[in-house]
């Protein structure tokens, strides 16, 4: 079980008199037998560091490690990698393609015949075996890309929206593929604009803006780090928290209330008053949402 770490990732662009800093310091590890989330806006910084990872983009300054050692060329040949650029050749048949990357990576004919056969069956393309790329949904050549990503049992994945144009039956079978590697200790690193995707998937998340990061850790140590809120619902009107000290009302809608509670004291106020308007039905903390400690980071 080997981790994937960067470390002070940086990558310059020169840009006519100004250099561009697209990448800068980036430090996190995608650990084994995870899944990471790597989640930014556009212009982050994420493809560009997947790049640098992967070899495929100069690295200006920093360092990637597998294992606690630099990356090799060597350990690159055995990391899978779906590129945000699609590789695949539109004019050839799915299996001759598929077959031939796999032997690509060392993989012998008919072992690499069994393994695509079963990977094209799992993701429900068995009867497209034969049909050209170009022929295929966007939906399944994204399904297509993956299996060329996974084939030969790979050390690390390191995949640029793979979940991307996927219906939820097709991220399901895909997730539930990668899960499969995680089990074997693979680290696997992943990028997505889908929050909600990602919160649902991943044991660990990096959030890039600007070209660093800004939050680093479990989706739990991310929430524990993000605004509490409480949800409080009384049988008469909620509008009164409004002017209670120490409390930030968020939302207020007829007998319930979104609120900020600053401490302990302005808490018991708030309670304390409710209870003076009559009965309490919840009172309750809210945990935040993957895209609500979006916001909050990158604001």
């Amino acid at each position: 079980m080997s981790d994937l770490e960067v470390r002070d990732l940086t990558r310059v662009f020169a840009s006519g008199d100004t250099p561009r800093r697209a990448v800068d310091g980036v430090s996190f590890t995608a650990t084994s037998g995870l899944l990471t989330g790597f989640v930014g806006g556009n212009g982050a910084g994420k493809t560009t560091t997947m790049r640098m990872i992967m070899g495929v983009l100069a690295i200006t300054s920093g360092e990637v490690l597998f294992d606690g050692a630099p990356v090799t060329r060597n350990d690159r040949r055995e990391f899978g990698y779906m590129p945000e650029e699609r590789g695949l050749y539109p004019k050839q048949p799915v299996l001759e393609q598929l077959v031939y990357l796999a032997r690509l990576r060392g993989i012998d004919a008919p072992a690499a015949r069994r393994e695509v056969l079963e990977h094209l069956d799992r993701l429900g393309l068995g009867g497209r075996a034969k049909d050209h790329v170009e022929k295929l949904s966007l939906g399944n050549q994204q399904r297509v890309q993956i299996i060329a990503a996974v084939m030969g049992q790979p050390k690390a994945l390191v995949l640029d929206e793979p979940f991307s144009g996927l219906d939820p039956a097709a991220v399901d079978a895909m997730a539930d593929l990668l899960r499969e590697h995680t089990r074997r200790g693979v680290p696997v690193l992943f990028s997505s604009h889908q929050l909600d995707l990602v919160e649902r998937l991943c044991e660990r998340l990096v959030i890039l803006g600007g070209g660093r990061v800004l939050a680093d850790g479990t989706p739990d140590d991310l929430r524990a780090k993000g605004v509490t809120r409480h949800r409080l619902v009384l049988s008469g009107d909620a509008g009164f928290v409004r002017g209670v000290p120490g409390v930030l009302a968020v939302d207020v809608d007829g007998a319930s209330a979104l609120v900020e509670v600053h401490d302990d004291d302005a808490a018991n106020r708030l309670l304390a008053a409710a209870l003076d308007r009559g009965a309490v039905h919840e009172f309750s903390p809210v945990r935040p949402t993957l895209a609500q400690i979006y916001r909050e980071v990158t604001a």
